[in-house]
This record gives structure tokens, sequence and C-alpha cells, in this order.
């Protein structure tokens, strides 16, 4: 099929109406005479500015004037917490007759095949040597679903380099041993490698994925790019559609365009702001420190204020490796890793304090309310109270990009900030 959807550009603006029209066409172009069964696999509420929300539920709309026989949604947490009923209504609204699963990371999958240790090492230059087995949610495969679309944002992306495309099944359905080596492979790689770009040797990875187990599934892929203007306002500048590395791609292009942010001088103090809707660990609200650690000057400050942050990590196993271990700088995690079995068998954990560290090049600050002093400076951070640095900052008062002094980002997970020459 390869591409069938690519609109918009930098100045587009895309609205509800448009995006009803183009997904109107694209849906009924990949049906038969009937809706019949749909499997749509959507983001979670961490990836609420998406706008996989409205996609669904214009999805969701189309099927039942169809009079389609079965909606399915399953969110791609990889591995995040389950969405909550409560979570479900603000992202999808009342999609009454849709039925929702959750994914569970270590079971329900569906075993594909595996990525060759030859080819891992390939990528990354001898950096790590192991066969990556690829295993999805079994309803996936085994649902008997006449069409499964694949919805979500293409943005830059920590572990990748650019998120969405294939990542969305292999990570956010996926099983334990692709989310854990593929994230210890781009952090063994080096972050600063793969940030803002799309031929990484984790997406080379998912790219094998693809063409040799994947592709045979027939999963179209529907990508959004998204732009947060200085006012706050979040809109579509491209919907993309296609089940190919070329329909990725060229969404990658344009979001490379309205979401790498370039800097002539390094920032010497930065505050971000995480919303309690969408962050409530580290292992989500470090994008504050993933999408900035190009753009902060050595010796700088970052501030991050985060009153929902109520734990390290999504996964119990994983909030109980953090707090042990802590971001304690990447030569002490790999040294940790080499003799240490249980961070050996959950390299996505080792990986996350790799790239939650900044090596002491610069100073993190956690501003919070539920997550102690004692706990946020366990893991190696310094602490601040929340209410406290919201009286000094005023997050709501202050404009994205430079305020006197200071550099405020209001959603860390829209965009990647860089230094010219970085």
């Amino acid at each position: 099929m390869a591409m069938c959807l690519a609109y918009g550009n930098q100045n587009t603006v895309i609205t509800t109406e448009k995006k009803r029209e183009l997904l109107h066409d694209l849906l009924l172009d990949q049906l038969s005479e009937t809706a019949g069964k749909i499997l749509v696999v959507p983001p979670d509420i961490t990836r609420l500015p998406s706008n996989a929300g409205e996609l669904t539920k214009i999805l969701y709309q189309i099927w039942l004037e169809a009079k389609g026989e079965q909606f399915d949604i399953l969110p791609a947490i990889g591995t995040h917490t389950p969405m909550t009923k409560s979570q479900i209504k603000t992202m999808f609204g009342c999609l009454d007759q849709a039925n929702y699963y959750d994914h569970d990371w270590r079971t329900d999958l569906s075993q594909l095949g595996q990525v060759p240790s030859n080819l891992v090492s390939e990528v990354s230059n001898g950096k790590v040597d192991y066969d990556i087995p690829v295993a999805i949610n079994r309803r996936i495969v085994e649902g008997g679903y006449d069409l499964i679309l694949s919805v979500g944002q293409v943005i830059p992306h920590e572990v990748v380099g650019m998120a969405n495309g294939f990542k969305n099944i292999l990570i956010g359905t996926g099983g334990q041993e692709m989310i854990n080596k593929s994230h210890f492979l781009g952090a063994a790689d080096g972050i600063e490698r793969l940030l803002g770009r799309t031929n990484t040797s984790v997406r080379q990875i998912f790219n094998y994925a693809h063409d040799n187990f994947l592709k045979k599934i027939g999963i179209i892929y529907i990508m959004t790019v998204m732009e947060t203007s200085k006012s706050g306002e979040t809109v579509m500048r491209g919907l993309f559609a296609g089940d190919d590395h070329q329909t990725f791609e060229k969404a990658a292009e344009l979001s490379q365009a309205v979401n790498i942010n370039w800097l002539d001088e390094p920032l010497n103090q930065v505050v971000v702001y995480l919303d309690p809707l969408e962050f409530k660990s580290t292992w989500l609200g470090n994008k504050a420190i993933y999408r900035t650690r190009m753009a902060m000057a050595d010796n700088g400050e970052l501030i991050v204020i985060a009153p929902g942050l109520k734990e390290f990590g999504e996964d119990p196993e994983i909030d109980y490796l953090i707090r042990k271990y802590g971001y304690s700088g990447t030569d002490t995690t790999l040294q940790q890793v080499s003799e240490n079995k249980d961070l050996q068998a959950n390299l996505s954990a080792a990986a996350h304090l790799i790239h939650g560290t900044s090596d002491g090049r610069f100073r993190v600050t956690y501003a919070t309310s539920d997550l102690s002093r004692e706990e946020i400076e366990g893991v190696g951070y310094e602490w601040a109270d929340v209410n406290q640095m919201i009286s000094q900052f005023n997050p709501e008062q202050l404009a994205d990009g430079f305020n006197s002094n200071l550099f405020f980002i209001s959603n860390p997970a829209q965009g990647l900030w860089i230094v010219k020459g970085a």
C-alpha cells in the first residue's frame, strides 16, 4: 500500500473538519463493503497532545456511520500503567460501543521472531551484541481484524530518535525483551547521537522487525505532527498514513522542522513545568532532562516543577530499581549493569538511569510534593518544595522561551532544544 496520506506543512493548521475528511477517505478506501472489525492502537494519556484521542473518536464516528461490526481500542502503553476510566474519558470521550483492552508487556504476547545479534552489533558499532526477540500483543496478531490502525505522534524521542511509526507497535504493544534491549541499545549508542534523528541504530532495528515480521500483518500507521505555540496552543501541522518507512520519514521531516528548537547559546537556567495530567513519574517526567540536555550550559540549572509526581517508575519493578540504583552517572550505571542481575534483567530501567543523569554537567532540581526531599535526593537529584517554586516562577504567567534570565518550557514532551553546533 505504501504511503496513502501525506497532508500538511509548517504553516498548515488542520482543523477537526479537515481531519474528518482525510480520515473518512482513508478509512473507506481501506475497507470493503462493511466496516467490519477494527482495532485502533493509540497512545495513552501520557501522549495527550498527540491528538490521537480526537483522531480515534473521529475514526469511531466514521465506523458507526458505516455500521461496523466491532471497534476495539488497545492503548499502546508499553511499560506504563493501564489507563483508568477517567483517563479514557478525558482522552477519547464517550465511545459507548468501543471495547478497551490493556496491554501487558510481560504476558499476553505473540512471538514473531528475532532481530539477529550481528545486526544489533553492526548498527551499534559493536557497543552491544545480543539477539532481540520480536513479540507484540497477541490481539494484533490473532484478533482476526479487518483493519488495524496505529495512531500516534511523530516527535523527537530519546530512545529511538524520532517517535512513532513502527515504534508504536513494537514498544507500545511490545514484549519486555524488545523494550529492554532496544532502550539499552539507544543508551549505549548515546542519547545525543539519536535525539531528533531518523536513521538511528534503534530505528534500524524497528525497520528490520517491520520488514521481516510486522509487514505481513497489514497495519496502517496514522501519524500526526503537532506544534505548540508560545501561547500554549497546540495545533496539527501534518497528518500522514501508510505502512512503510517512507511515510514515517516524511512525517519525521516535518516534525524536525517544527519541533526542534535551535538556540544560539547554551541555557544557564531552565524551568520546565510538568502537567500533572500527563506526568506522574520521573520515567516520563525526565523528558525535562532528555529534551533539554543538548541545550544546557555546563554548570547550568534545570528546575523541574512537577506537582503531579508520585513515583519514579510507572512499573513497580522499575520504580524499585530506580530507587535502588539512582541516577548515578553513565559510567556508574554501566558498571552496575555488569555486576547486578536485576539490572541485567531490566535493561530499559538501566537505559532510563543513563538518560536521566546529567553526568554532573548541570544541576537538576525536582520540585515535588508527594515525593519527599529524601526520596528525590535519594536518587541523585536536588529537591525543592513545589509550592515555593510555583510561587517563585508562576508558570501560568510565563511564556515558552526566554523570560528575562530564565528559559521556560511548558511541556518538554512536545519538542527538542539544541544549541547550534552541539
